[in-house]
């Protein structure tokens, strides 16, 4: 796609897309929108990309105007929710920010965090006054909106499972005020859509119960919510959930989880997969204690169908299984604005 489309249609201006002049390279920034996508470069974005380009992005548009090609194309690298950390290292003048997203660990990569560029129109200098000293709060809901007013309109749709927030205040009539990223005014959203941020270990049936409610969601490559997902994105998620920061791709997963010999498995824990001589391309989460006769059951973000799947594992898969590992929860997530 040429670049001078994607200023057209998307960034004439730095104004129109309500970018935060404040923001500077070598300095945080936090995701503004409830859904930011991470691409390899400005160029790679297609005309079908432009609902998730803009400030006002809609996510579930995007995926839905895409292609079975569209939905696995490689320019997206990852993406990022509502509040996340990134470090901004280079801002372009037609609006784009090349970042490095510090929750998304990428060893091979980018020791601070997962590299790539985002319209800086979706980012936001941290605001030092919305913090609370009350526990944060994480959306439980797989998908939700912020609210202008308890009962108001909608102002921010789209909101998934795993977003951390900072609470604004306590409950009012079942609905609670939260801090929003680039917004001077609290947002509400109904108090049962939250949870507090747990300091206790979550077990892998917990993440494995947050993964099974994002069963049958499109396989998007680089994928990170419950609009579109993708198989590593499906682990950091669940996982996330509950404040454990696992690496954004499923060779570097593996490289953060401790290996189990075949067999010893158990719900929750992680199957790994490759080709021989070649790296680990594909991760699921085991649904079932592998049966007598070597059955073996997963529930993963499949790219063949397009959707997150449960299934018993067929011969094809099983000739590339690598592996099965348990996440040890010892890296917790940082708390918006801290």
């Amino acid at each position: 796609m040429a670049v001078g489309f994607f200023h057209k249609v998307s960034l004439d201006s730095r104004h129109d897309l309500g970018v935060d002049v404040e923001l500077q390279p070598g300095r945080e920034a936090v995701v503004r929108v409830a859904v930011a996508t991470l691409w390899t470069s400005p160029e790679a974005v297609r005309p079908v990309d432009c609902p998730a380009l803009t400030a006002g992005v809609d996510i579930p548009t995007w995926v839905s105007g895409l292609d079975t090609d569209q939905q696995v194309g490689d320019c997206v690298l990852s993406q990022l929710l509502l509040g996340e950390r990134v470090l901004v290292s280079e801002l372009r003048p037609d609006g784009w920010a090349r970042v490095v997203a510090v929750e998304q660990p990428a060893a091979k990569l980018d020791p601070r965090g997962y590299p790539g560029w985002l319209p800086a129109g979706q980012l936001a200098v941290p605001d030092p006054a919305h913090t609370s000293t009350d526990r944060p709060l994480v959306v439980d809901a797989t998908v939700t909106g912020l609210h202008a007013a308890p009962n108001g309109p909608v102002e921010l749709p789209g909101v998934v499972v795993g977003t951390r927030l900072v609470p604004a205040g306590p409950a009012l009539d079942d609905w609670r005020p939260v801090h929003v990223p680039g917004r001077a005014a609290p947002l509400w959203l109904p108090d049962g859509h939250l949870v507090p941020a747990s300091a206790a270990s979550p077990t892998a049936e917990q993440a494995l119960a947050v993964a099974q409610r994002l069963l049958d969601v499109v396989y998007i490559w680089g994928g990170l919510s419950a609009h579109g997902i993708d198989c590593s994105g499906l682990v950091h998620l669940a996982w996330r959930r509950f404040g454990v920061l696992l690496p954004r791709d499923a060779d570097d997963q593996a490289v953060a989880t401790t290996p189990l010999s075949l067999g010893a498995e158990r719900p929750g824990d992680l199957y790994f997969f490759a080709r021989p001589g070649r790296k680990i391309h594909h991760i699921g989460i085991v649904t079932a204690t592998p049966g007598d006769g070597g059955q073996r059951r997963m529930l993963h973000a499949c790219y063949r169908r397009r959707r997150v799947i449960e299934e018993e594992l067929p011969a094809d898969r099983t000739a590339t299984l690598v592996g099965a590992h348990r996440v040890s929860p010892a890296g917790r997530v940082s708390a918006p604005g801290r």
